[in-house]
């Protein structure tokens, strides 16, 4: 779907700039325009479409419903599911993760999403698969749903909807305000398309240098973070390897099926399963780039809560993994 921006950052890069392959300048210029473009148009169609099933679904309506109607947890299952399907990277996964908050629904709903997307999508376990079997592949696909299930309904039960910043509280209100407009005119598609696009685009201009900056340090990353660095701290003689592999993890922003064949060169060179996949996880899952998109959305105190419980949760699968493989 966006082979077609790659190869205009490859043109512009190559061409263009005439920088060679393999360079860290070039590797990290061409990640930084790829990336921007892709995420710009992915917030760009998202949030105008969750603005259009907004002024059609109150978000009254669907909070009344969630918190009404019993689910006992498939509301969480469904939303990582629905990660497992969209094969996005964790800056990616943002976009959508904004237009469930600004559709009202629930953090930890919207969580469960943001965790299992960047984990769990065909691309990683057609790759897994050919990488560690179809048994390993089973154990990681229903780990990683299971990671953004029970880390979803732990950030939701800590109800850290306070935490939101005060630019979403105010998407919010101009939603709800466009809602209660569009019902009560009774306004046709045609007559509320302007106010969608108006919204859209605000909320755009208002996130454009969080996805700047973002992207920039992913980029960085990206080109001059050499793939070899961290495998001397992963040995198999170190109790604390996976927790370490976790967290040393986070500055390697890639997406699932780039660090793939990275944590098969791991294991290659004796390194325990459970702690390559945790590093792997913490690389997909968790990214400064990521936590940087979601200070527009978050405050501080928000993303280390949830950069906390996701840790654990990958960690803890680590060890799970070193035991049962």
């Amino acid at each position: 779907m966006f082979d077609w921006i790659q190869h205009f950052a490859d043109w512009l890069v190559y061409e263009v700039f005439a920088l060679g392959k393999g360079q860290h300048l070039s590797e990290a210029l061409n990640f930084f325009i790829y990336d921007t473009i892709k995420i710009l148009l992915l917030l760009l169609t998202i949030i105008f479409l969750m603005g259009v099933v907004n002024s059609y679904f109150p978000i009254d309506r669907v909070k009344n419903y969630l918190s009404r109607n019993k689910l006992y947890g498939l509301e969480y299952l469904m939303a990582s599911l629905f990660g497992v399907v969209t094969p996005f990277c964790s800056c990616s996964s943002v976009p959508l993760f904004i237009g469930f908050v600004s559709g009202g629904i629930p953090l930890g709903v919207t969580f469960a999403f943001l965790i299992t997307s960047p984990l769990v999508n065909e691309v990683a376990i057609g790759l897994f698969v050919g990488l560690f079997g179809i048994k390993t592949t089973i154990i990681y696909v229903i780990s990683g749903i299971l990671l953004g299930t029970i880390a979803g309904s732990i950030l939701q039960k800590l109800r850290l909807e306070r935490y939101l910043t005060p630019w979403v509280l105010e998407v919010l209100a101009n939603a709800q305000r466009d809602q209660d407009i569009f019902q009560a005119e009774k306004q046709s598609f045609r007559q509320r398309l302007p106010v969608i696009w108006k919204e859209a685009s605000n909320i755009l201009k208002g996130i454009i240098p969080y996805v700047i900056i973002g992207i920039a340090i992913g980029g960085l990353m990206h080109g001059y973070i050499p793939e070899g660095f961290f495998e001397q701290y992963m040995s198999k003689d170190n109790l604390f390897a996976v927790p370490m592999a976790t967290i040393l993890a986070v500055p390697m922003y890639s997406n699932a099926s780039g660090i793939l064949p990275v944590a098969q060169v791991l294991v290659a060179k004796g390194i325990p399963l459970g702690t390559a996949i945790a590093f792997m996880m913490g690389v997909v899952g968790l990214s400064l780039p990521e936590a940087m998109l979601l200070k527009k959305v978050m405050t501080l105190k928000l993303i280390a809560i949830f950069f906390g419980v996701v840790t654990l949760c990958i960690i803890i699968s680590g060890y799970l993994f070193n035991l049962i493989l």
